[in-house]
Order: structure tokens, then sequence, then C-alpha cells
């Protein structure tokens, strides 16, 4: 499976159906009277992690995700149907960010986590909605409510217990199919490894994840190389392990790799880590004073494996544990006027917006039902204080009016 740890796509919830304007009309009923039926809520998009997935790569083919629409509504006090739900299914460690790449929208740690990523439209009332004791038959009815729609960020950062961390040819990719059952590719060339390898290590009783990140080179938290794409599979591991190749100079590529390290997160310093020497079956004599394996041989490979195992318990036991969910209740919205450059009055404020959205201006029932909802909301006096006059422009979402002092 080719492997993708990144990918921008389009998301559309589906927009609400239209109320529907009908009246009951049959033989031998008199004031049958309105019997319109609600339009359907448009469908949601929702983001869900799929347990079996490690890769993004799917998203390459398809990048544009659309819900299904809600119909409309129908005569004999018919409701329309809701509209078909969006899942996508993304692997376990999935940031979903918006579209400027920085701000975080959801992070999906855990199988079977959900997010809502875009609230399908409302539908929109029938005729029959709006019947009171003095309007016995209204002729109106509101549009369904439009859908959201953005493009996303999907970032994949690997939930690992150990990450394997080396200069290019360090041996990672052997240390790694020695020790599991994983099969990534190796060959006597630096840089053979250009995506991240995961394997499940079982050592004695314990059991543990280890990744094999692609190697690193110096300036790579400066994007040399593939530099951040190849640091931020390290986050989320619990320990680090340290591959140095011995027959090499052992004490530049620490301080490489802990440079680099340090300079792309300095909380990476802190995490509990394994200093190794890699190939000693064929580093010949050295001064190495840390742990040195070969995994062609197998040397060194057991007391590693403990070390390991020990550290991955322990960080497991210290992790905090898990805080209940924390909900954000947002502020009610006000209206606020601006004068634009035009000179012409825009009225912000979701209440507002929705407000002319949600009804069809076309009919002078529904028109007057908006001028009465905007003088409620308070639209009137802030046009007012801003000092509008009769006849002035005035914008309200995708809607142009005349002002009229009331």
């Amino acid at each position: 499976m080719k492997f993708l740890d990144q990918a921008k796509i389009y998301i559309r919830s589906g927009s609400g159906g239209a109320g529907a304007v009908s009246f009951r009309r049959e033989k031998f009923i008199e004031f049958g009277g309105p019997d319109g039926g609600d339009g359907g809520r448009g469908g949601d998009v929702w983001a869900e992690v799929a347990p079996g997935l490690n890769t993004l790569i799917d998203y390459r083919y398809q990048q544009h995700f659309k819900a299904g629409t809600g119909t409309h509504g129908m005569g004999r006090n018919r409701a329309g149907a809701s509209g078909d739900d969006v899942v996508l299914k993304v692997p376990v460690g999935t940031q979903i960010l918006a579209e400027d790449g920085e701000t975080l929208i959801a992070d999906l740690t855990e199988a079977g986590q959900r997010v809502l990523l875009a609230r399908g439209g409302n539908g929109g009332f029938g005729n029959l909605h709006f019947t009171t004791s003095t309007n016995r038959a209204p002729r109106r009815a509101n549009p369904g409510q439009e859908g959201e729609e953005k493009w996303i960020w999907l970032r994949l950062k690997l939930i690992a217990d150990a990450g394997l961390v080396g200069l290019p040819n360090a041996g990672k990719s052997t240390f790694l199919a020695t020790v599991s059952s994983a099969k990534p590719k190796i060959a006597d060339y630096p840089f053979t490894t250009l995506v991240p390898n995961l394997g499940v290590v079982r050592f004695d009783d314990h059991e543990f994840v280890v990744a094999d990140i692609p190697g690193l080179i110096e300036g790579a938290s400066e994007g040399k190389g593939l530099g951040h794409r190849f640091l931020r599979h390290v986050e989320r591991a619990r320990v680090l392990v340290l591959l140095i190749d011995l027959t090499g100079e052992p004490e530049d590529q620490a301080r490489v790799l802990l440079q680099e390290l340090g300079r792309y997160r300095p909380e990476l310093l802190e995490r509990p880590r394994l200093v190794v020497g890699s190939k000693v079956d064929v580093a010949g004599a050295h001064e190495w004073g840390e742990l040195s394996v070969s995994s062609v041989t197998g040397e060194g490979l057991k007391p590693l494996l403990g070390r390991l195992a020990t550290l991955v318990e322990e960080s497991r036991a210290a992790e905090p544990d898990e805080q209940g969910f924390v909900v954000h209740r947002p502020e009610p919205e006000g209206v606020t006027v601006e004068r634009g450059p035009d000179g012409a009055f825009v009225v912000r404020g979701r209440p507002a917006e929705r407000a002319v959205a949600v009804s069809d201006i076309t009919n002078a029932q529904a028109l007057s039902y908006v001028q009465q909802r905007l003088k409620r909301l308070g639209v009137d006096r802030a046009l007012a204080r801003a000092g509008a006059r009769e006849g002035d422009v005035v914008h309200i979402g995708g809607f142009t009016f005349e002002y009229e002092p009331g």
C-alpha cells in the first residue's frame, strides 16, 4: 500500500430542501387549508477514525466530497427526505486543519472517534408551519438553508510507542525488519526509506509499536530534505531510539540528531531516549560506551529490547488520565453595521444573515416577516445609529435593500 501523510480536500455539506406551498383541495371538503410540508435536512460531513488504516492515500484520487441535498417538501403535509451524510475514513493520528494549514480543527488519536466537519442546512418550512389564528391561508414557504463548504487539510502524524531516528543508511529499516514482522525496503544506499514504516514488536510479555522514520540530514529542522514531513512523525512517539552508525563518526551523528530534534521541537529532547550504536558486526574496534547492536547477527538486541520495553511501559504509566469533554458554548452573536467603501451599509451577524437567507423575499408575506424579524433583532436601530438615511443601500448577506426608517 502506498503511503501518503498529507492531503488537501474540499468538503460541502448538503443544502436543506425547500418547504412547499400547497393547499388541500378535495371534493366535499371546504376550507381544506394549507398542507405544504417541510423540506428535508441536508447531509453532514463527518470524519471518522478507521482502525485498519495507516495512510491517506485514498484522498490522492478523490479530493471533493459533497453530502446529499435535502428533498423539497410536498403537498399533503409530506416532509422531504434528509440528504445522505458523507463520512471521511482517516487513520489514527490524523489532524484536521483549516485551509490556512495552521488552525487545528480536530486531532483524532483513537479508533472510532468522530468529528463533525460541516453541518447540513436545515430544511425550509412549508406553508402549513405559518398558519395562525389570523392568517389561515399563508402563501409563503422558506427555502432550504445553504450547506457549508470549505477546504481542509488532513495531516497524518503516526502514533507509535518508539520512534527510530538516525541519519540515512544508519540501519533503521534493518533493525525494524529484524525485531518485527514489518518488511521495509532495505538497500545499501542512503535514503532507501522514503516513507515511515510501522512494526509491532513482541518481547517477553511486552508488545509495542515501533516507527521507522526516514533518515534525517543536517538542516532537516529548517526544511532540508523532506524536513518537517519526516520530523513530525516522531512528535507522538513516547520513546526515541537514536541509531548511530558505528562505521562513521558516532559523536558527530549524535550531535546532529539531537540538534535537529531540539530545533524542531525543544520538548523532544525531554523525551525518554536510548542512544544505540548499530552495525557493531562491521564497525571493528571502537570506543562506543552506549548500547550497541547488530541487526544482522542479533548481537545486543535482547538487552536493547528489554530496556526499550521498560521505557515504553514507564512512559505509558506516566501519561495523565484522559480528561472529560470540554464543551465550548459560543456567546450570543449580535448585529453590527459597517460603512463600506462605496458608501453602502453592511449588516453583519449570523441572526440577521440567517433571517434573510431562509426566507423567500420575493413573496410579500415573507418579506413582511423578514422586516419584522430584522426589527426585533435591532437592525433598524443599529442602522439609525450608524447614520443611515432613507434610500441608502444596505447589504445583508448576499441581498441588497434600500433603507426605509420604520
